[in-house]
């Protein structure tokens, strides 16, 4: 950019375009830029895009906002890679008509030059014969014998200016650097997850609970329905790889398993294969593709784990010991987080001499999966692999798939999370669980929204390794309470299964750890309990699914309201055409009231008249006036207010 138009701080950008904001297919996005120049010249200034499929630039106007910011949006239609560049250039007959409106209006006459000046602006454009010929009939009306205020008012008229900026004069045009953008399909951005486990779906224990039988693939997809049932979109299956013998865990993480104990699904690897493999006792990979196909025929998507990391018996052992750190006395090195040792899991060197053979075939893992309809991935642990590689690896998966997504499973610190959104990662689990308070979780959401260009929460109340203390000391008011602020909240959310039937003995007092944790064995549920959270599930589903405005993350918006126990927020869809109030009680054991401050106008209720707030949850109705009203909220009965407002 080297012409007199300068633009600035263009929007959005992320670290000034080393790395692809991000946007779903259908999105308007949002755009904007300083745009000026030196003097009293008028500019004018548009944004230019291209998708993965178009062969020239499209663009759309930019209008100015104030102090030379410029904004505007443009659509997005394919999921792919995009770029786009603010471009601007002096709008010269604009700054003409400005001057001479402004001597018009002062009084001055005389003004011939001036209207020979337009006239010359008019008849330099060039364009088709249609358009032209209007502007030759106006520079012939400034130049006749017309009155001046006749000749000033056709120099104005709005729709001789409209064709102007439809057919504008680039001859000084400048444009910023090219952006990227990633545009991917809405489950990227919306949707709900649920965490199961097949094998313990159909499982059988022997007497005294110890484990004896597994569950298959095909046991497992009985459970489908009811999933689907509560309104879950995507399925997502930790390692359903063979698992290794060698220190293989018992119940509660011992290191002492009995013969019938399964393991730890995350300790890959075995006689029976590697990552490209099932467990014998699920079934076989034509098993796996019919639980896939029967997921779908379901509405269910199915996610799958994906852990770098290996047990002792996994193939590539033996077969590339190059890839595994060595100690000192020569022996592998397993998985340490100090206290906690993994004596079953061996992490993947990525220093190894071997870097090419070593990513090939992570990445032909993926590969492998996606040929078995697999497009979703939950990965890991991502934060303690090279970073170099996860650009290069989803960077090359998304150039042949740009449908895959993948969703990091890193609980590190913010700037750790940071970046691995910004290398290409569509979502990620975030510090949900743990932000409690009005003062948390308002403090952690409006961070969030500052990131929203390219980070994409996704939070989870539990998870096999995270049972919060407010879910064990709160009991099911709790599970309701965390279950609405995940799914009201955030576009995305899951649960890991157990929840619906409140889950929460810890192993010991204090642990977020569960008690006979289904990551080291078998547990088999009664799911047709009478108390089970599911239909309140579906129906919180249901809500999200019906209401556009909680498809999106950037329109939250806090309002006050008079009691520390109390959260109160609202969502409101593009165009204000769906408006979504929430009141929740975040006192699991006691009623809480309160009086709320509605910020009215943020809810396209600006006429100050009364308005209808409808329960989606209890299907009643209330009456509103005005900013104030009050709230009373029992977690013993139903915890919140989720309130669709129409106005009345």
């Amino acid at each position: 950019m080297k012409g007199r138009i300068q633009i600035q701080h263009v929007t959005p950008s992320v670290d000034c375009g080393r790395y692809a904001a991000k946007a779903v297919v259908g999105d308007r996005v949002a755009v904007s830029a300083d745009v000026f120049r030196e003097g009293h010249d008028q500019v004018a200034a548009a944004v230019r895009f291209r998708g993965p499929h178009d062969r020239a630039w499209r663009e759309e106007p930019l209008a100015l906002d104030h102090d030379d910011r410029w904004s505007g949006e443009f659509a997005v239609d394919a999921v792919g890679a995009w770029r786009y560049a603010v471009c601007g250039w002096t709008d010269h007959y604009a700054s003409w008509l400005d001057g001479l409106v402004k001597k018009h209006a002062a009084g001055r006459t005389g003004l011939a030059i001036e209207f020979e000046e337009g006239a010359q602006l008019l008849q330099r454009r060039k364009g088709a014969k249609s358009f032209r010929q209007v502007l030759t009939e106006t520079a012939a009306l400034l130049r006749s014998d017309a009155g001046e205020a006749e000749k000033v008012a056709a120099a104005a008229a709005p729709e001789l200016r409209a064709l102007l900026e439809r057919h504008p004069d680039k001859r000084d045009l400048a444009q910023s650097a090219e952006l990227p953008l990633w545009v991917d399909r809405e489950a990227a951005r919306f949707g709900a997850w649920y965490e199961l486990f097949p094998r313990s779906e159909g499982a059988q224990l022997a007497q005294g609970g110890t484990s004896a039988r597994g569950g298959t693939f095909a046991d497992a997809a009985k459970r489908l329905p009811a999933i689907a049932e509560m309104g879950f979109d995507i399925v997502y299956l930790p390692p359903i790889h063979p698992i290794g013998r060698t220190h293989r865990k018992g119940p509660n993480n011992t290191l002492a398993p009995g013969p019938g104990d399964p393991g730890v699904p995350w300790a890959i690897g075995s006689a029976d294969g590697g990552h490209t493999a099932v467990h014998p006792d699920l079934g076989t990979i034509d098993d796996f593709d019919d639980f896939v196909a029967e997921a779908a025929r379901h509405g269910l998507e199915v996610a799958l784990d994906y852990a770098i990391q290996c047990s002792p018996d996994h193939p590539w052992v033996a077969e590339h010991p190059e890839w595994f750190r060595h100690r000192a006395d020569g022996s592998i090195a397993y998985a340490e987080n100090p206290p906690k040792e993994y004596q079953d899991i061996h992490p993947i060197d990525f220093d190894t001499a071997d870097r090419d053979g070593l990513w090939n075939e992570l990445k032909a893992v993926l590969e492998f999966w996606i040929g078995h309809g697999i497009n979703i991935f939950r990965v890991d642990n991502p934060h303690t692999k090279a970073l170099p590689f996860w650009e290069w690896v989803i960077a090359e998966i998304k150039r042949e798939h740009p449908e895959v997504l993948f969703l990091a499973e890193a609980f590190t610190r913010p700037k750790m999370m940071q970046t691995l959104a910004k290398l290409g990662f569509s979502q990620s689990y975030t510090y949900f669980a743990w932000r409690n308070s009005k003062h948390e979780l308002t403090e952690y959401l409006t961070e969030l929204m500052t990131m929203a260009d390219w980070f994409r929460p996704n939070f989870w109340p539990n998870t096999p390794d995270i049972l919060t203390e407010y879910l064990v000391t709160g009991g099911r008011p709790a599970f309701k309470i965390r279950l609405l602020l995940a799914a009201l909240l955030s576009p995305s959310y899951g649960i890991y299964s157990g929840y619906e039937l409140c889950e929460n003995t810890p192993l010991r007092a204090g642990s977020e750890e569960y008690l006979d944790s289904e990551k080291y064995q078998y547990r088999p549920r009664d799911w047709d309990r009478p108390d089970s959270l599911a239909p309140w599930i579906a129906r919180v589903n249901r809500i999200r699914a019906d209401h556009p405005a909680l498809h999106q993350l950037r329109t939250l918006w806090f309002h006050h309201i008079g009691n520390e126990q109390l959260l109160c927020f609202s969502k409101v869809a593009p165009g204000r055409t769906d408006a979504v109030l929430v009141v929740v009680n975040l006192d699991p054991r006691q009623a809480q009231e309160g009086t709320t401050w509605l910020d009215l106008w943020q809810l396209g209720l600006e006429h100050g008249g009364p308005f209808e707030a409808h329960d989606l949850m209890t299907d009643t109705t209330y009456i509103w006036h005005g900013p104030q009203n009050y709230v009373r909220l029992d977690p013993g009965t139903e915890p919140a207010h989720v309130l669709r407002l129409r106005a009345l």
